[in-house]
């Protein structure tokens, strides 16, 4: 005991000891904070129309690329002209070249855990100009958890969480192990479909769904993918 006393007159010992609490308590601080921020995180594919329909359309997007904005009114009108007769699922492959799309994949994340995905994805496009141009766009982010009636408190943590951005990381690692570089790229019964203009991206589908009512040459609008 009085050598221990003793060691404590040394400050260099009181100055380790101290160094030792405080990372300690750091550490323990992190991990509880970690482990909070996961509380009652489940995750499930983010799906519209019928999971039982045979023909399956799956997109790999961005919610910072212009191109998949702009893709969104076309994709809405084919769900809701075909949606009984498709399973659509949106997958996440936010690009490097856009900063800011990760924290959008993991606000949307953190949105769908309380039943509002696909509620925050169309937000994001359709706001996809202001957030993406802002200095905090986390900001914003929480303005539309609000418009949504989110729990708040529970969007932030699930926004921060280490799960969450698993999450999106995957999406990330599974289109590159695709050999995906563009958005939005998309799927149609597990091929990827080659798309000039958005008519032909209609025109397959209608030609999955229905084969007999495929129309001919298109006149449409080029689309330009991967920005």
């Amino acid at each position: 005991m009085s050598t221990f006393f003793n060691g404590l007159k040394n400050p260099w010992v009181v100055i380790g000891i101290i160094v030792v609490v405080l990372f300690g308590g750091s550490f323990w601080y992190a991990g509880s904070t970690a482990d909070k921020n996961n509380e009652g995180i489940t995750f499930e594919p983010h799906i519209k129309g019928n999971p039982e329909a045979s023909v399956e359309l799956v997109e790999y997007s961005d919610f910072q690329c212009p191109a998949c904005a702009t893709f969104q009114p076309v994709l809405e009108d084919v769900l809701s002209q075909f949606g009984d007769s498709i399973k659509f699922e949106y997958k996440h492959f936010p690009l490097p070249i856009h900063p800011l799309a990760e924290p959008a994949a993991r606000a949307a994340e953190a949105a769908g855990q309380q039943g509002k995905f696909f509620e925050f994805h169309d937000m994001l496009f359709a706001n996809q100009t202001s957030w993406s141009n802002s200095v905090n766009p986390a900001i914003q982010f929480v303005q539309y958890a609000e418009k949504l009636e989110l729990d708040i408190e529970t969007f932030k943590r699930h926004l921060n969480s280490s799960m969450v951005r698993e999450r999106v990381k995957e999406g990330l690692t599974e289109a590159r192990g695709l050999g995906l570089t563009g958005t939005p790229t998309f799927f149609l019964n597990g091929e990827k479909m080659v798309i000039s203009t958005y008519e032909d991206f209609i025109n397959q589908i209608t030609a999955a769904v229905n084969p007999e009512a495929a129309t001919g040459t298109s006149t449409a609008p080029i689309v330009e993918f991967g920005i």
